[in-house]
């Protein structure tokens, strides 16, 4: 199984968008500063996951996410009922 995740950073009102196998080893990975581009934002939370069989299939929706973090689309992804508050 593969996820598809948002997370956010209440430190810098930031959001961050990825895909992996392990869910909560990447958590943990993004909050040991492990993750160059995540790093100077911490702490995260998982604030929206999505699941799919295939990894191609998580990484084609991660960049469909990519391509509309900041626009109305991704609002109206935060409506949704998977968005955790965050």
């Amino acid at each position: 199984m593969y996820y598809v995740y948002v997370l956010y950073s209440e430190f810098k009102d930031r959001y961050y968008i990825g895909h992996t196998n392990d869910l909560k080893r990447r958590l943990v990975e993004h909050n040991k500063g492990l993750t160059s581009s995540t790093k100077a934002y911490r702490p995260w939370k998982i604030v929206y996951t999505e699941k799919f069989i295939t990894k191609i299939e998580a990484y084609n929706r991660e960049k469909e996410i990519k391509n509309y973090k900041s626009g109305y689309k991704f609002q109206e992804l935060k409506k949704s009922e998977r968005w955790q508050s965050g």
